[in-house]
């Protein structure tokens, strides 16, 4: 299976939109674009037939979103820092690549996320099942924003109940209960993913489940496809 590609280093987030950041943001924008010219240029052999799709990650710091994209890509865990900015991965799947920009969960970067959202066909929300009840009150309510942003409410959403490996994780039905995911996510596609680092099995079966979903609204907004 294909190494995943970086197409990005982490970019700062600042309060304020500084010239400084304006200028880091272009850089970003910039080696994505060099790196797809070389990859078109001179990689060999035809351009994968596989579809990308277009995913933002997000969740609270600490809720694994590293650990599992790295995971995915068959990379090293042991360098990973929380990312201070974001981060763009082309996630390989068997029918799909995922290009995935995973967002930083840190209190002062949240308030920045929805700047992020455009362009987006999905939505994967990692949250820790086994973490405080008020960092799970925080999960809840980003994700409550989330479910109800402008830009994502017609998205399909991959909510990835992490840490089931600790003593202290709730189970699938006290996180569908607690979060209130029947009455809030009725009418959206979503799937709620039970998970860990300890069993990628379970992490890829609900991302090939969220692929099926977007190959779904795929088909369904192309004219000329049955």
């Amino acid at each position: 299976r294909p190494a995943c590609r970086d197409r990005a280093a982490a970019v700062g987030l600042r309060e304020a939109a500084t010239m400084g950041q304006c200028l880091e943001l272009s850089a970003a924008v910039c080696r994505i674009g060099v790196y797809s010219c070389f990859r078109t240029l001179c990689c060999k052999g035809p351009p994968s037939p596989r579809t990308e799709y277009d995913v933002v990650c997000v969740g609270l710091t600490g809720s694994g979103k590293s650990s599992l994209l790295t995971q995915l890509c068959s990379e090293s865990t042991d360098s990973i820092i929380p990312t201070t900015g974001f981060r763009i991965k082309a996630v390989p799947f068997q029918n799909a690549i995922l290009n995935v920009k995973e967002l930083g969960g840190a209190d002062n970067i949240r308030k920045y996320w929805s700047r992020y959202y455009q362009g987006s066909q999905g939505v994967a929300f990692v949250l820790d099942s086994a973490s405080s009840e008020d960092d799970l009150e925080m999960a809840r309510n980003e994700l409550h924003s989330a479910l109800q942003h402008p830009q994502l409410c017609t998205l399909p959403f991959l909510i990835l109940a992490n840490h089931q490996d600790k003593p202290a994780a709730r189970s699938l039905q006290e996180i569908k209960k607690y979060f209130e995911l029947e009455p809030l996510a009725r009418g959206h596609r979503w799937i709620l993913q039970p998970c860990s680092v300890e069993n990628m099995d379970a992490v890829k079966e609900g991302f090939n489940q969220f692929i099926n979903l977007l190959e779904e609204i795929d088909h369904e907004n192309t004219p000329g496809r049955l």
